[in-house]
């Protein structure tokens, strides 16, 4: 009886086309305005090759006046999104030591000057970044200022100095202790890289190291940088070079350009950097190695520095002291193809930058006549297409500020992105069926008492 009393009551409408078409408009304008919204607010994809052999597929794309540069949306996400907390100088007893000194006599502007000042940008860069916190218990990573290269060679302290201020600082940080140092981040400018710490391997061999350097096997047992946890960051190339508009020296053409190829450096007893001042001796109308002065009334200055790299078609970058060079990052700005000729030398962003378009790198046990008569063989068309790959990464080599769409610290803030975790642990570190985060003695987090003991 209540069926029959529903179905009465209810109006059944006929379905007309007019119906029928009005739906059809309906699904179709929501299919159109869907693509519209998706395409306005994701990030831009392509599956694509670029003319500088990036492949675009799943790839965000940074632009730059033109640029396009990719960072793979597969294990980096689809957008910078981290957070990270800078220790401040004053909250840590010992931080002041690593920076200035232990007379406090030394500045941060005579420390950013010349190739190891990444240690002191990238500290400023943090501080001013729209990803720096300022409270510890939502960052997701750490990052402790030292401009300890600097501070050594100006004497303001020794290596023992260093390791034991290093070993005070670490002491004074639960955050440290609580993920055993893997999501704390240290800068090491130099070729020496984290070995500047003499105890690095004891106690931050899980830390995330910021380097320009990847091998140091040459002249201790093993490398302190780890291809999985470790950032290769671009050297510090001088501010008047890597600025946008005039430059302290602008490129030549090619057919402005005297030599074939060039090598500006020191001797400094290594084979292969006196293999080119020899080559250059014996073929002074192909390469230009002049005898250099870096200190006294000779010294060169860096326009006439520059001036010199650019009056070649190639710029050799020979091993030194260690693996990097500055000398390859600088070549960029005047536009001369880098030649590598140092086996063990790592490059940064490799996710993102086909090296092999934009350098040669050649067989350090192979410097002789060969490889001049092989870069002469290449011709100017291909030149200037490396050249103009070059062109479009080289904005990955400046330290500018995140107002630049593409930087050097743009590079790193995606590398870093990778390394975040979202949970953390260590030896030293235990947890409860509550989700308390206790130490060995069960003492909850929050209540550590310093000095932590180390992991």
């Amino acid at each position: 009886m209540g069926s029959s009393h529903n179905n009465k009551s209810r109006i059944f409408t006929p379905c007309t086309r007019t119906h029928q078409i009005g739906a059809l408009l309906l699904i179709t304008t929501t299919f159109f305005l869907t693509r519209l919204f998706d395409q306005s607010f994701s990030p831009c994809h392509s599956s694509s090759v670029n003319q500088d052999g990036i492949s675009h597929r799943n790839h965000v794309h940074i632009s730059d006046g033109g640029r396009s540069i990719s960072w793979p949306e597969r294990g980096y996400g689809s957008h910078l999104s981290l957070k990270i907390y800078v220790y401040d100088e004053n909250e840590i007893d010992g931080l002041k030591l690593l920076l200035y000194g232990r007379d406090g006599a030394i500045s941060a502007d005579s420390c950013v000057r010349g190739q190891w000042g990444t240690q002191v940008k990238i500290h400023r860069l943090l501080l001013q970044s729209r990803f720096r916190t300022k409270k510890k218990e939502e960052a997701d990573l750490f990052f402790v200022p030292a401009y300890a290269k600097c501070v050594r060679m100006m004497g303001g302290l020794n290596d023992k100095e260093i390791n034991q201020t290093y070993v005070k600082v670490l002491r004074q940080m639960p955050y440290f202790r609580r993920s055993g140092g893997r999501d704390h981040i240290f800068v090491f400018p130099s070729g020496a890289g984290a070995h500047l710490f003499k105890s690095w391997a004891t106690f931050i061999n899980r830390s995330i190291i910021l380097t320009p350097e990847g091998d140091r096997t040459d002249k201790r047992d093993t490398s302190a940088f780890n291809t999985w946890k470790d950032i290769i960051i671009p050297g510090n190339v001088d501010d008047g070079m890597t600025k946008r508009g005039l430059t302290l020296v602008q490129p030549l053409p090619l057919s402005k350009r005297k030599y074939l190829a060039n090598y500006l450096g020191r001797a400094q007893g290594k084979v292969g950097r006196l293999q080119l001042i020899e080559l250059a001796n014996q073929y002074p109308d192909k390469l230009e190695s002049p005898d250099l002065k870096f200190k006294g009334p000779e010294k060169l200055g860096k326009i006439e520095y520059f001036q010199h790299l650019r009056n070649a078609k190639f710029c050799l970058a020979p091993r030194g002291e260690s693996s990097w060079t500055l000398r390859f990052y600088e070549s960029f700005f005047v536009e001369c193809v880098p030649v590598i000729l140092s086996d063990e030398a790592e490059f940064p962003f490799q996710n993102v930058i086909d090296y092999t378009q934009i350098s040669i790198k050649w067989p350090s046990s192979r410097i002789g006549r060969q490889l001049l008569d092989y870069l002469a063989t290449i011709p100017d068309e291909h030149i200037e297409q490396m050249i103009a790959h070059g062109r479009q990464i080289r904005c990955l080599w400046a330290y500018a500020p995140e107002t630049e769409p593409c930087s050097a610290m743009q590079g790193i803030m995606w590398e870093l992105q990778r390394k975040v975790r979202q949970f953390h642990l260590s030896a030293e570190t235990f947890w409860l069926h509550n989700g308390s985060i206790v130490n060995r003695d069960l003492v909850e987090f929050n209540n550590w008492k310093l000095p932590v003991r180390l992991p």
